[in-house]
């Protein structure tokens, strides 16, 4: 490639050989890392003190096009708008209102019609957000950039960079494309939202490896990162949609859109019925054609036999039962953008979980501090400087061990960060490393502000990459001398402290190997040690250099680390218990995440086995075929060092493994796993745009907590909507099968067409609505996760919906035929075949409030909406009975006691004849336990 670039001395071959797709583009952008600065600055004919000369960067710009992520397009609004209508459901829907019109109950048809086009609008609303994702993510590139042109530093637009602009970083920026490094000082990143890493990265422009993963080029700096510390200079090496942020919009793009297991089982749910529907339909016209009934009759039986078993109210019932979860979620800090997300959050079988900010504070916090032999263990978490400082295994306090008040004093002093309270949080200005430095000397009475005026800095030697410390003189109090305090890498400051300060202000000869113990027992820990030491200067002493820092004290040593949430791991515990397995996928270093990993409980295999986590970093993975690792998906708990790709790779494994996938993050580098997996769960506060507009659901509180709360929630949706379903199915299979009874024993119909919608329609919102505010049952999460393949009905339960169809059927055709024989007009004996159904689903309410328990183990009054809505439904079905303009509308005519007993009578029987059934099942439930607990071996049962 060199040899070609020379011949033709032109940047435009070398421009046409990267934008052209292929291995030559793949070979060009990985190498960027593994190319000496000199080298990767000839490549792209470049300065790195002039930059590039004006023409260059014109003719560059017209052939590479604006540094910005380019927008995809999709399907317009109305063509989104239209395809809200391509569901089975809403195909019977509007099948049943077209009917409805054509028997001129127009009233009826536009109810139906309202709300096929409420669920449409709905659907397309919460659509509409979620095409904004890419929008976000190209937002969030915007930015100015410095960059050195035609010799001299202008501020430019980062859309108009190039390739081969020089840029300059600076404490603040937003690094404006993917450069790689010429020089630094001192530069630190945070890349967190693109990688992971919990802390920012020192940067550097030494050439590295091949192989080194992203998150360890060290050479590199990444559109989007923020620079936290320092300076540096880069050279623009790609831009838009070649950068790393643009690679993981591509990944977005790519990203499957999964139906919700609620979406797929209703949809498959209504392809059966319609089937049924429009069999029985057809039965019904040919068996009473051919029994010798006019053809007009028998189209207009069947018309009633489809209005009837057609379930109008369950797409309204699946909305509100939704919305109202929606709601309820919003009350436990989750919002959620997407109506099903609510149900999928139940049928959860596996979270896989973002470290940093999720199942942790996101907030360095010093754990331990040991001095003169001796270990402290500090409590609280976070920036908040509050919480105690104790011995381990004693209660000694802390200030009492000269070598760790110095050793905290020393964390304080050497320091430039400041932590600030805003909006009742504490929050860091500066270095997350410095922010614990800090919190930890307040945990310990210490006062930042005091001291600095009780003893003011004189000088300062910042942090500096080649030295791997920082020193600050100080005016001391006493008039003994100056106060030096460095900290820094351990292996730096022992190399320079030849005596360690003991407990009781004494110094004795450091014990290296002992100091080394204490690193490797808090490392193992996963915590991140510094070391600190000082001495006393000559009172004369204003200005220090690095020939000051030797013949140290050595004062300690501190370990910090981005802890577990506390609620975390009692959220995780509660998940587990509920069968739902959780895992860690995170950007950042193995150790790390193996450390926080034990301190959650995390097990990666069948919740309560207690073992080691095991880790897989993205590079063990690397090779694995997509066969296996679904297995390892399957089976392992925590992922490190995860790359975007693995991320998504990771999640599909999973979803091929059969389970129902909710994925969380806060990153740029997790956006395309948010939107792959069943639910995406991003974080309100730390989380990125871009993440958020990923997500169907966004936690107001980044608390993994807050997930198990959702998880609940989302079961006590899917709840409701059985037990909605089971409650509405039998009167549709009731109504159908009255409907065939009579055209095959050849009588006039027991209901008629604008009957059946009356009954569907008003006991729908009146009676079955009322289940979606039925609150959750107190054993839902000790339940396994339901199957992502079983139906929504289980064979139980479809036993159930059959037994009362039938008691309805004998019920109200056995009524009908009834008062036909006691010489009442066939509108009487309609009346009181309507006012069955009607009394049976109301009875029949009571047993659906629980699909396994009596409504008195859930308490007669924890609905109360039940109540409203049983006193509406009877108003309404009096005045349907006995109102004059109803009687007209609906062809009914008022009727007897004598009716009346015998309706209260069928109701009544439907609640005992479940009560009982469900007796039984219990019953035989409890049986196959003991039964299986005396075939258990001893010990085992």
């Amino acid at each position: 490639m060199h040899v070609l670039y020379r011949t033709a001395n032109r940047w435009d071959l070398f421009a046409a050989i990267v934008i052209k797709r292929g291995c030559m583009e793949t070979l060009i952008e990985r190498l960027w890392h593994h190319t000496s600065a000199d080298e990767v600055v000839r490549l792209l004919t470049s300065d790195p003190d002039k930059g590039l000369d004006r023409f260059e960067v014109e003719a560059r710009q017209q052939h590479f096009g604006p540094n910005a992520i380019p927008l995809r397009g999709g399907p317009g609004r109305l063509i989104r708008f239209l395809l809200q209508f391509h569901q089975p459901l809403l195909y019977i829907l509007l099948t049943a209102a077209v009917i409805t019109a054509l028997l001129d109950e127009w009233v009826d048809a536009c109810v139906i019609f309202g709300v096929v086009l409420v669920n449409a609008v709905i659907g397309y609303l919460q659509e509409s957000k979620a095409a904004k994702a890419l929008e976000a993510l190209a937002r969030t590139t915007l930015t100015e950039a410095r960059v050195i042109r035609f010799g001299e530093t202008r501020t430019v637009p980062s859309t108009e960079l190039v390739p081969g602009d020089v840029v300059l970083l600076q404490s603040g920026d937003k690094v404006p494309a993917d450069l790689r490094l010429l020089r630094s000082r001192d530069l630190q990143v945070d890349e967190s939202a693109l990688t992971g890493e919990s802390v920012p990265v020192d940067k550097k422009s030494i050439e590295l490896d091949l192989e080194t993963p992203l998150a360890e080029r060290r050479n590199m700096s990444y559109a989007s990162t923020l620079v936290t510390y320092g300076q540096g200079r880069g050279v623009v090496v790609a831009i838009g949609a070649k950068t790393e942020v643009g690679r993981i919009s591509e990944l977005i793009s790519l990203a499957d859109v999964l139906e919700t297991p609620l979406t797929r089982k209703i949809a498959k749910f209504s392809r059966v019925l319609l089937v049924v529907i429009l069999l029985l339909a057809a039965v019904t016209f040919a068996v009473g054609v051919y029994r010798g009934q006019a053809k007009f009759e028998m189209f207009m039986a069947a018309v009633a036999l489809a209005v009837g078993a057609i379930p109008e109210g369950l797409p309204a019932a699946v909305t509100i039962t939704l919305a109202i979860g929606v709601a309820r979620m919003a009350r436990r800090r989750a919002i959620i953008r997407k109506l099903p997300a609510v149900e999928t959050l139940g049928g959860t079988t596996v979270i896989c979980s973002d470290k940093t900010g999720t199942l942790t504070v996101n907030q360095m916090t010093v754990r331990e501090i040991c001095a003169d032999g001796q270990l402290f263990t500090a409590s609280g978490s976070g920036y908040e400087p509050s919480g105690q400082i104790q011995a381990s295994g004693k209660d000694r306090e802390v200030l009492s061990n000269a070598a760790a008040r110095h050793c905290l004093l020393a964390g304080l002093m050497c320091n430039d960060s400041q932590l600030v309270l805003s909006e009742s949080v504490w929050r860091v200005q500066g270095d997350p490393t410095e922010g614990a430095l800090i919190a930890v000397a307040g945990k310990a009475g210490f006062s930042g502000k005091q001291l600095e005026t009780d003893s003011p800095r004189l000088d300062t030697i910042p942090f500096e990459s080649q030295h791997q410390y920082m020193a600050t003189l100080h005016q001391s109090v006493s008039d003994h001398g100056r106060q030096l305090y460095v900290k820094g890498a351990v292996e730096v400051i022992l190399s320079k402290c030849p005596v360690a300060l003991t407990a009781s202000g004494e110094t004795c000869p450091l014990d290296i190997e002992m100091v080394h113990r204490q690193v490797e027992a808090m490392a193992a820990d996963g915590l991140r040690v510094l070391a600190f030491a000082g001495k006393v200067l000559p009172q004369s002493t204003s200005v220090i250099t690095h020939a000051d820092i030797g013949e140290l004290v050595f004062f300690g040593l501190q370990g910090m680390i981005d802890p577990p949430r506390a609620e975390a791991v009692a959220a995780i515990k509660a998940c587990q218990t509920a069968g739902v397995r959780v895992k860690m996928i995170t950007g950042d270093h193995a150790k790390t995440a193996h450390a926080i990993a034990l301190q959650l409980g995390l097990d990666g295999m069948d919740p309560g086995t207690e073992h080691t986590p095991e880790v897989k970093t993205a590079r063990d993975l690397a090779e694995t075929t997509d066969q296996q690792l679904i297995a390892i998906a399957d089976q392992v708990a925590v992922f490190a060092r995860a790359t975007p790709e693995l991320k998504l790779r990771l999640v599909r494994a999973l979803q091929a493994h059969g389970h129902v996938v909710a994925m969380t993050g806060d990153g740029v580098n997790d956006a395309p796993a948010l939107k792959q997996a069943d639910i995406g769960v991003a974080m309100g506060i730390g989380g990125t745009e871009v993440a958020k507009e990923a997500a169907d659901m966004v936690l107001t509180d980044d608390n993994f907590a807050t997930i198990e709360a959702a998880v609940e929630e989302g079961r006590g949706v899917f709840d409701n909507l059985t037990k909605f379903i089971v409650w509405t199915l039998p009167t549709n299979m009731g109504e159908g099968l009255v409907i065939l009874a009579a055209i095959f024993v050849g009588v006039a119909l027991p209901i008629l067409p604008v009957q059946i919608l009356w009954i569907n329609m008003t006991t729908a919102v009146l009676l079955g609505l009322m289940l979606a505010f039925e609150p959750k049952e107190d054993d839902i999460m000790n339940r396994p996760p339901r199957n992502p393949r079983s139906p929504i009905l289980s064979g139980e339960l479809i036993g159930r919906i059959v037994l009362v169809s039938l008691v309805m059927l004998v019920g109200a055709f056995g009524s009908f035929e009834w008062a036909i024989g006691q010489g009442y007009s066939e509108i009487v004996a309609r009346t009181v075949a309507v006012n069955v159904f009607v009394m049976v689903e109301l009875f029949y309410l009571f047993n659906c409030r629980s699909l396994t328990k009596s409504m008195f183990e859930l308490g007669l009054l924890s609905n109360h909406w039940i109540g409203l809505g049983v006193a509406s439904m009877l108003v309404l079905q009096l005045a349907f009975t006995y109102v004059p303009v109803m009687n007209r509308i609906f062809h009914s005519a008022p009727i007897g006691w004598d009716a009346w007993w015998r309706i209260l009578l069928t109701g009544a029987a439907t609640y005992m004849i479940v009560g009982f059934e469900k007796w039984l099942r219990r019953r035989f439930a409890a049986g196959k336990l003991t039964s299986a607990a005396d075939a258990a071996p001893l010990g085992r049962a």
